[in-house]
């Protein structure tokens, strides 16, 4: 019987992003791939520790009982085949067994995989693989190695934090503040602020947390934020975009301006995703962040200024 992968949420997910290689990824980046291999092959029977993605990962297969498999997890990996061995390993061992899927293409780049996968998300510590991913049109981060563990607080639930121009929604607001600073962006979002915003790189994802949410897992459920830069009146553009999607969220925090990291800290989720260098850094200080690298702010030009923060949704809860 063929077996497919149409019915649940796809979650592809770098060896990096799920255990904490980085040690082991020094010899890499030195060049010294056999030195790499020969390393993960001695240490075969040592379970990696918990990478940034860990948590989210584990909630979301929470949501799986022997009669309904809804989420999937598959390990999209520029490792070699055998240095896999203890990618699948170590996830026994975190008791992550339902991982049985891998792509291992020892430096090539995996993000072509996706598309036979319909991956909902791809979460890589390799930003060049991230960039060709959100290119393809997948809802993908570049996850922030640095970032702390999540919170244990919260066992039964997903808790994801989105930002929202460039993330969420379109960075098409984003792009009038690059070029015509704060005061054209306030009328401008006023002036449309019944005019729904075209989706974002990560609309679908969100889309796909909707429906996981709703399939009947019994003891999961999953809780959204909307982490934003906006205040008002510009939050009423975000919200009636959301409504029109007939998606909700749980908590929305309209910051105007203010650092992202310390509410992020209170909301505790198991990742937050924003499109600006500048917000994960703050960020992953408090929870595991991962850098969307789409909209304005990424890309060389002359009207773009990543220095400047949009006062724009920064992370989002969906219920």
């Amino acid at each position: 019987m063929t077996v497919t992968l149409d019915d649940k949420l796809v979650v592809a997910i770098s060896s990096r992003a799920l255990f904490n290689f980085e040690e082991e990824n020094q010899l890499f980046d030195q060049g010294n791939a056999q030195a790499y291999m020969r390393l993960q092959l001695e240490r075969l029977d040592t379970p990696a520790p918990p990478g940034v993605a860990f948590s989210l990962v584990k909630k979301l297969l929470a949501f799986n009982d022997p009669g309904q498999q809804r989420v999937e997890v598959v390990v999209l990996s520029r490792n070699d085949p055998a240095s896999g061995m203890r990618v699948f390993r170590s996830a026994r061992a975190h008791g992550l067994a339902s991982v049985q899927r891998g792509v291992f293409t020892q430096g090539a780049a995996p993000f072509r995989y996706l598309r036979p996968l319909g991956a909902h998300l791809f979460l890589s510590a390799n930003g060049a693989d991230v960039s060709e991913a959100l290119a393809m049109g997948y809802p993908a981060a570049r996850v922030a190695t640095q970032s702390v563990q999540a919170s244990v607080a919260h066992p039964r639930e997903v808790r994801i934090a989105f930002d929202g121009d460039a993330v969420l929604f379109s960075d098409e607001a984003e792009q009038v503040f690059q070029s015509a600073g704060l005061d054209a962006f306030q009328a401008h979002e006023q002036e449309k602020a019944l005019l729904p915003l075209p989706p974002g790189p990560f609309k679908p994802f969100l889309s796909a947390l909707h429906r996981l949410q709703h399939s009947g897992a019994p003891s999961m459920r999953i809780r959204t934020a909307l982490v934003t830069a906006r205040g008002a009146p510009a939050h009423e553009r975000a919200i009636q975009t959301l409504m029109s999607w007939n998606i909700t969220v749980d908590e929305a925090m309209f910051l105007g301006g203010m650092p992202k990291g310390e509410f992020l800290r209170e909301f505790e989720p198991d990742f937050f995703f924003d499109d600006q260098t500048g917000h994960v850094t703050s960020a992953a200080l408090h929870v595991p962040a991962g850098h969307v690298s789409s909209g304005i702010a990424n890309r060389p030009s002359d009207t773009a200024q990543p220095g400047r923060e949009l006062p724009a949704p920064g992370g989002a809860i969906l219920r």
